[in-house]
């Protein structure tokens, strides 16, 4: 270690490290390397020393440090590499995102002396950043010494809002309209049309409309009823004694329920932290067909048909209903603010200080889609020019309006803690710990998720 009355580090003693300094170089005092883990593998290659000496110099980029190697800060690299460390630090960071410094793998302790490291804030206005956390250092299996040391968080980002949708479910088309009377002795009524909400091979979310009814020369048929079957979209009646009859409008799809919000602490893993998004709302269901409307009854006395073409009007067919919405997307959780996550690690503090930031607001739960309009029923058959004592075939009904889907849930709070760890517990001398303030649940349909945790250090699940 430095030798902290301001003398300086003979060469034997490691590997050498300044921010001028070139990775080719030997790594002397006198020919410095230029990065913190050139200087490591150095290290790692000297079965005795295994010891880094680095200037009191910013350093970017993550830094991992393996089992049996120490990394020692705090030197003035301009005046003879003599430990300044009360003064001044040696400082690890890396880009926004990143951990700057990891203790993973090999035999043996890791020791850091007279480091500051320093996770960079998250840059709110950086949407690509949504939900990054801000984690200064990540100790995994392996015992860490620190002495003198500054562990600190920035502000972590505030999750992603569930998206909303651009436009509705697909809508129905009109119905199939009638044909015309005196065209047959037996006119067919408007076909089904279909809206086809799900998969071609699976029909169970279609949506149809009844089938206008057919026109003969003694009476009308009656329309069928829309699909999927429901209380309403019920076929017309065909002309008889009385005159034919629309069909009627399909039922309205159901609303999906809305997806919870999220609650719980999330993981820890080798890659740092994972926080818990909100879930997805229920998709709506289509909306009935409307039911296809009566045909005409026809005729061959005068102002009517020829005796061979004498069927009468035909009806249209209903609307298909609406497909329904999709359910709402969920909020994605806030980034956490943690100064030091520890998973398996056994540590050991010597006047450190841990700081965190704030964490990030839980996304708020996405809007339902609207559900699909309905299509407008076909029209009923006409009569040709020339019959005026015949009556035309009566419309479909239309189809029903698609349910909205659910609204999503909100993403969980983003937690600051000063140590989230798994397995071994932290000591509680040799540190202190300041945090920030934990961040708000997301919203969802009418509640919110759970806030982040503020503590100095939380256990995790294995």
């Amino acid at each position: 270690m430095p030798n902290r009355s301001g003398s300086a580090v003979d060469d034997e003693c490691g590997v050498f490290v300044a921010a001028a300094g070139d990775d080719s170089a030997a790594g002397t005092k006198g020919a410095p390397v230029k990065t913190i883990q050139h200087a490591v593998a150095l290290a790692q290659q000297d079965g005795t020393a295994r010891r880094v000496y680095a200037c009191a110099e910013t350093f970017e980029g993550q830094v991992e440090l393996p089992g049996g190697v120490a990394l020692f800060g705090g030197l003035d690299c301009a005046s003879g590499w003599g430990w300044i460390g009360d003064n001044e630090k040696t400082t690890l960071s890396a880009p926004e995102g990143e951990i700057p410094l990891v203790m993973r793998g090999g035999d043996g302790a890791v020791r850091v002396e007279d480091v500051q490291v320093t996770a960079r804030a998250i840059d709110p206005s950086n949407t690509a950043a949504r939900g990054l956390s801000s984690i200064a250092a990540l100790a995994e299996g392996v015992a860490v010494e620190m002495a003198r040391c500054t562990i600190e968080a920035g502000n972590a980002a505030d999750g992603t809002d569930g998206e909303a949708y651009t436009e509705a479910a697909p809508a129905g088309e009109q119905g199939n309209p009638g044909k015309e009377a005196c065209s047959g002795e037996m006119i067919f009524g408007g076909g089904v049309k279909q809206n086809a909400c799900g998969t071609p091979d699976d029909p169970s979310d279609d949506s149809s409309g009844g089938t206008g009814g057919i026109g003969q020369l003694t009476e009308g048929g009656a329309g069928s009823p829309g699909g999927p079957s429901g209380a309403s979209g019920l076929g017309g009646m065909g002309e008889r004694a009385l005159e034919c009859t629309t069909g009627t409008a399909g039922d309205e799809g159901a609303a999906g329920d809305p997806g919870a919000s999220a609650t719980g602490l999330g993981a820890l893993s080798s890659s740092g932290y994972a926080g818990v998004p909100g879930y997805a709302g229920a998709a709506g269901t289509t909306a009935q067909g409307g039911g296809g409307g009566g045909g005409a009854k026809g005729g061959t006395a005068a102002n009517q048909c020829a005796p061979d073409s004498a069927g009468g009007a035909s009806g249209g067919s209903g609307g298909p209903g609406g497909c329904g919405g999709k359910g709402g997307l969920p909020g994605g959780p806030g980034g956490a603010s943690i100064a030091l996550v520890s998973l398996d690690a056994a540590l050991t503090f010597d006047d450190v200080s841990l700081k965190t930031g704030r964490g990030g607001r839980g996304g708020n739960g996405g809007p339902g889609q609207e559900g699909g309009s309905g299509g407008l029923g076909g029209l009923g058959g006409t009569l040709p020019t020339g019959v005026e004592d015949l009556k035309a075939g009566c419309s479909g009904g239309p189809g029903g309006k698609g349910g909205n889907g659910g609204n999503g849930g909100g993403g969980l709070g983003g937690h600051s803690l000063g140590i989230a760890f798994r397995g071994t517990p932290p000591p509680a001398s040799g540190l202190t710990i300041t945090t920030g303030e934990p961040g708000p649940g997301g919203n969802g349909d009418g509640d919110s998720a759970a806030t982040g945790i503020k503590a100095d250090t939380q256990e995790f699940a294995q």
